[in-house]
């Protein structure tokens, strides 16, 4: 008998922790990669003046879904999550609103930071204030002990009320910074988390082996980061591959000698990519991998009444190895692009 379970934003919120969903997604993550878990690129049905666009997975043997979402000029809007029993095909749950969907996205950030930032990491910059900087923040806290993050947005006003709200995420101090440059100079740790056409941070400003992170923007002619960052980057890595080249327009690394860099946030947990010694590098994207997920021995939601517990460094476990967290100058060390 396949039981429906119906969530919205306040149960997620609610039921769904930092650590539980950076295993989950860490599991996820490495059964794409073994083939058990399909996650093709994004599809959409064009309306002319607005898109409904449709992320699709299937766990082999065991659930197949999908995730939809419109580009109208709605706000906030509701994506709406499906998860269909296999093979019978009936449905085992679905998720309305945007939280599922934010918080996914956090937790592939923090597979990618367990996998890729120096270990001893504490110092975090994120350049955002939005709904996606707070998930990466939520995220990044459950696989790093951060004794400070700066917070640097346009607005003074959001920025405060941002710096407020990730507060009791964070160990340590939260500051606001009096602009990008002075967030990222010193942290070993970068978030990307704008809707900026342009590039938010100069490679300068970063330290060597710092561990960079983007979510925003990522298409030719509007981006939010520079080609200079690859350049500097000594790994570069993707949740998804495949989405990286389905980019309309183009991704901005499309038809760049860094395009063939890139290689899958998969790989590296896999012990068959070997991280940089020293450097900066970009990390992984979020992308295609629709959750609620279902994968290996755990899944999502857990049975009522009970909660699950997870440690963080599970997502760091096994032959993943991570740039160094020392080195002098301003070259970044590795970077993580999101592919969503």
């Amino acid at each position: 008998m396949v039981v429906e379970t119906i969530l919205h934003d306040e149960d997620v919120v609610a039921r769904l922790s930092a650590a539980d969903a950076v295993a989950w997604m860490g599991e996820a993550v490495d059964a794409h990669h073994r083939g058990e878990l399909v996650a093709p690129p994004r599809v959409h049905t064009d309306f002319g003046d607005g898109r409904l666009v449709f992320t699709t997975g299937r766990l082999r043997g065991s659930w197949f879904g999908y995730r939809s979402y419109d580009s109208f000029p709605t706000e906030p809007g509701t994506q709406l999550v499906v998860v269909q029993d296999e093979p019978s095909g009936m449905l085992r749950a679905a998720a309305i609103g945007n939280e599922l969907g934010r918080r996914r996205v956090g937790a592939i950030g923090g597979v990618a930071a367990a996998a890729l930032a120096p270990p001893q990491a504490s110092v975090a910059a994120v350049i955002g204030t939005g709904a996606q900087a707070y998930t990466q923040i939520w995220a990044l806290a459950a696989v790093r002990d951060l004794r400070e993050v700066r917070v640097y947005g346009r607005d003074p006003d959001r920025r405060a009320r941002f710096v407020e709200r990730i507060t009791p995420l964070v160990g340590g101090a939260v500051r606001s910074a009096v602009d990008a440059r002075s967030a990222c100079q010193g942290a070993e740790i970068v978030v990307l988390a704008t809707s900026s056409p342009t590039p938010v941070i100069e490679v300068a400003w970063v330290n060597r082996g710092a561990y960079v992170t983007t979510l925003g923007p990522k298409q030719q002619g509007r981006a939010e980061f520079g080609l200079d960052l690859a350049e500097a980057a000594l790994l570069m890595v993707t949740d998804s591959v495949d989405q990286i080249g389905a980019y309309d327009p183009p991704n901005v690394l499309a038809a760049t000698a860094h395009e063939r860099r890139l290689v899958s946030l998969g790989a590296l947990r896999a012990g068959e990519v070997d991280a940089p010694a020293s450097g900066v590098s970009p990390c992984s994207s979020p992308s295609a991998l629709p959750g609620p997920k279902r994968s290996c021995s755990t899944g999502w939601p857990p049975a009522s009444g009970k909660t699950r517990t997870a440690t963080p460094d599970r997502c760091a476990s096994g032959t993943t190895s991570r740039p160094a967290q020392d080195g002098i100058g301003s070259t970044p060390g590795t970077w993580t692009g999101s592919s969503s």
